[in-house]
C-alpha cells in the first residue's frame, strides 16, 4: 500500500505532463495533417511532390529519431527547444504524416457535387471549403483521429528518453528508488489502461456508426 501510494503521488503529475505533450502533439499534428492531406490533392504537381515527400519524411523516420533530431539535432543550429515543446512538435510531426492519409481519405468522401452545388450558390472555393467541405470532413474522420490520438498519448512514454517529466519517467524512478520494476512498471501500465481503453471503446463506437473506418496505428 506504501508503494501504490508514492506511486499515485509522483504519477499524478506525470500523467498531467503526458495530457500536457499530447495537447500539443494534437495541436500540431492535425493541422499538419490536414495541409499535407490539402496538398496530396493539390492540382499543382510540384505542390502534390513537396506534399508526397513530406508525408513519407513524416511517417518514415521513427518518432523516436525525430525526437532526438529535434531536441539534440536543433541546437546545433542554434535553435534550444525545451524538452515538452520538443516532444510535442516530434510526435506532432510524426503524426502529422499518419493524419494526411487520413484527412485526404476524408476530404475524398465528401461528394463531389456537394462542392458544384456549393460554387453553383455563389460560395466561392475558399468559402465552400470552409463553410461545406471541412465539417464534413472532420465528422467523417473523427474517429480514426481519435484513434491516432490515443495511439500517440501512448507514445509520449518517448519523452522519458529526453528527460521529460512525464508519466513513464516517474514511474521508472519511484521504481529505481524502490528497486520494485516490476509492481511499478505495472501499476504504469495499468494507468495507461484505464485511459486508453474506454477512449478506444468509444472510438469504436463511433466508427460503427460513422462514415469512415481505419485500421488503428
Amino acid at each position: 500500500m506504501e508503494l501504490f501510494l508514492l506511486f499515485l503521488s509522483k504519477a499524478l503529475p506525470g500523467l498531467l505532463v503526458s495530457l500536457e505533450v499530447t495537447i500539443g502533439v494534437v495541436a500540431i499534428g492535425i493541422p499538419l495533417g490536414l495541409t499535407l492531406a490539402l496538398g496530396l490533392l493539390n492540382t499543382s504537381i510540384p505542390v502534390r511532390v513537396f506534399a508526397l515527400v513530406a508525408v513519407e519524411i513524416c511517417r518514415g523516420i521513427p518518432a523516436l529519431v525525430m525526437l532526438y533530431i529535434v531536441y539534440f539535432g536543433l541546437p546545433q543550429f542554434e535553435v534550444l527547444v525545451d524538452a515538452i515543446p520538443s516532444a510535442s512538435i516530434a510526435l506532432g510531426i510524426s503524426m502529422g504524416g499518419f493524419l494526411a492519409d487520413v484527412f485526404k481519405a476524408g476530404l475524398l468522401a465528401v461528394p463531389m457535387g456537394q462542392r458544384e452545388a456549393s460554387v453553383a450558390l455563389g460560395l466561392s472555393k475558399p468559402s465552400a471549403f470552409v463553410r461545406v467541405i471541412l465539417p464534413q470532413t472532420i465528422r467523417i474522420v473523427t474517429p480514426p483521429v481519435l484513434g491516432y490520438v490515443i495511439s500517440y498519448f501512448q507514445g509520449t512514454a518517448l519523452a522519458y528518453t529526453i528527460a521529460v517529466p512525464e508519466l513513464m519517467s516517474r514511474s521508472y524512478s519511484v521504481a529505481a528508488d524502490n528497486f520494485r520494476f516490476l509492481e511499478v512498471l505495472t501499476m504504469a501500465g495499468l494507468l495507461y489502461a484505464i485511459i486508453c481503453i474506454p477512449s478506444a471503446r468509444l472510438v469504436n463506437r463511433l466508427s460503427s456508426g460513422g462514415e469512415f473506418k481505419s485500421k488503428q496505428p
